[in-house]
């Protein structure tokens, strides 16, 4: 759905963008990370044709962005961060300019409008003025604006900034339910630990360029290692540790607390689940038994810290 290669973009004598390429499916939301100046969002204005790239190539949905961009912007939607908005419109009429813009016609405009606002839960805002609205509002009504001709491909640029709690919930609801319709979502932000719940891919930048993409799991076991297994024990500790460092997997056991145990593992989840049954099988009751999964924080430090190879 979105297909990105060799994308370049030079402000003059600086390049902020560097031959970056990126492939995001069907179903999938992909969190565009990086810090401060990395290129996300010139990257995001460049795939959405609001900047002319130097050079590149941009997909949506089978549609040449560079070639076709009437057509591509039919099946893209785009939330920018710090949005403008017409402060003298009360919100239903903001998002009906929309609507129209969208050539959606004036009898179907309403239902329209209304499903957008329910979507976000702003309905009892409908008849305010948009000058009256909060910064988190203001962003429910932007995305409302968004979700407005329905699009294939959703490009968001910090959605969740200045959001409430209870907004940043029903965000990550609605992203869960945009990619269940086989949407593909595109989103950059800093929160990094909502984000681990609810992206399947990753996609870190830094200094304009692609460090690293792919699937959440992927990414972390390429920039992390191994993985962590933490086993939790009623007793049989000296047996857990034989049986631990038998495996060939395993890279050693650390106590964390009394019944707890921590060891790096380097086996998939088949291995792993051999070394759960020769726990059991050598009578070490076990409690609980998974893999530590790191979120998105430690894989953006770890980039950012020049750790990957």
């Amino acid at each position: 759905m979105i297909h990105v290669k060799d994308l370049r973009v030079d402000y003059d004598t600086v390049c902020a963008v560097h031959d970056l390429s990126l492939e995001v499916g069907p179903g999938e939301v992909c969190g565009l990370i990086g810090p401060n100046g990395a290129g996300k969002t010139t990257a995001m204005r460049a795939i959405l044709g609001l900047i002319e790239p130097t050079y590149g190539q941009i997909d949506l949905a089978g549609v040449d962005m560079r070639e076709r961009p009437r057509d591509a912007c039919k099946v893209v939607a785009f939330m920018p961060d710090f949005p403008p908005m017409y402060d003298d419109l009360k919100v239903w009429e903001f998002l009906d300019l929309f609507a129209n813009s969208y050539f959606i016609p004036r009898k179907e405009r309403p239902g329209v409008v209304d499903r957008s606002l329910e979507l976000v839960g702003l309905m009892e805002k409908k008849d305010e003025f948009v000058a009256t609205l909060s910064r988190g509002m203001r962003q429910r009504a932007m995305l409302a604006k968004t979700l407005i001709p329905d699009p294939k491909v959703l490009l968001l640029d910090e959605p969740s900034s200045g959001v409430d709690p209870r907004g940043r919930i029903d965000l990550k609801n609605i992203l869960r339910r945009l990619a269940s319709e086989g949407k593909t979502v595109l989103i950059s932000s800093h929160i990094l630990a909502e984000m681990t719940e609810f992206c399947t891919s990753v996609a870190i930048m830094e200094r304009g360029r692609m460090v690293v993409s792919g699937t959440v799991d992927a990414v972390r076991d390429r920039v992390l290692g191994a993985g962590v297994l933490v086993i939790e024990v009623l007793d049989g500790a000296d047996e857990l540790r034989r049986v631990v460092e038998a495996d060939p997997g395993a890279s050693g056991v650390e106590r964390v607390n009394g019944r707890t145990f921590e060891v790096p593992y380097h086996g998939d989840a088949e291995q792993a689940a051999g070394l759960l049954a020769s726990l059991v099988g050598s009578g070490v009751r076990v409690a609980s038994f998974g893999r530590r999964k790191e979120g998105l924080e430690e894989l953006f430090l770890k980039v950012g810290a020049k750790e990957l190879s």
